[in-house]
């Protein structure tokens, strides 16, 4: 067997590996719902941890339930057993988690001193309420709206490397949380600022639109 057809055997096996477990996967009982559920578990633990000053297993539980949230919404058109109950559930318990976090790390630098730092994830808090709110609002006026830079992946991100190289704790004397708060305020700021023009110029356009 030359390497081409090896190649191309392991190929073979290895989609017919992931249709089986594709398979077996959509015929359990495991819902979207309850995905979303065990990601809402990973960031209250997520937050659990950063109240008990262990900001990079804070950063690992975090990360650990984002990565449910991204793999319900997955889940659900692959499967076929989404729900319009199971979108919305999926989207608010998106908004709780990541407050839930961010009022963590708020409290981590009010402990410490920082008013600025905790101040600022007040203003993050609000600045990714109305990042979803805008694209929420459009959607319902008939226009999609998802432009802008700090989309819910981008904060993850940051918020993730935040808490992974915050306080010290993976390497000695470097802490990029209160960076990545101050980066996601400024991006926050500015999707909003976005989005809320995207909007406008959709409107405007079928507003001119004759009939």
């Amino acid at each position: 067997m030359t390497g081409a057809e090896g190649g191309a055997s392991g190929s073979r096996n290895s989609q017919a590996w992931r249709s089986y477990a594709r398979n077996r996967l959509i015929e359990s009982r495991l819902t979207p719902n309850a995905i979303s559920m065990t990601g809402l578990a990973g960031n209250l633990a997520a937050a659990a941890l950063i109240f008990g000053d262990l900001i990079f297993l804070g950063g690992v539980a975090f990360i650990a339930g984002s990565v449910m949230d991204t793999l319900d919404g997955r889940y659900s058109r692959m499967s076929g057993k989404g729900t319009l109950f199971g979108a919305f559930l999926d989207s608010t318990l998106d908004r709780i988690e990541e407050g839930v976090v961010l009022t963590a790390i708020a409290w981590q630098f009010a402990e410490a001193g920082d008013s600025n730092a905790a101040a600022a994830c007040v203003f993050v808090v609000l600045g990714s309420l109305m990042v979803s709110y805008t694209r929420a609002r459009a959607e319902a006026l008939g226009v999609e709206c998802k432009v802008g830079i700090a989309t819910r992946a981008v904060r993850v991100v940051i918020i993730s490397i935040g808490l992974v190289f915050g306080a010290g704790e993976l390497i000695d004397g470097v802490d990029l949380l209160p960076a990545a708060i101050y980066v996601m305020a400024g991006l926050t700021t500015f999707t909003v600022g976005q989005r809320v023009w995207h909007v406008r110029k959709e409107l405007r356009a079928q507003e001119a639109q004759p009939g």
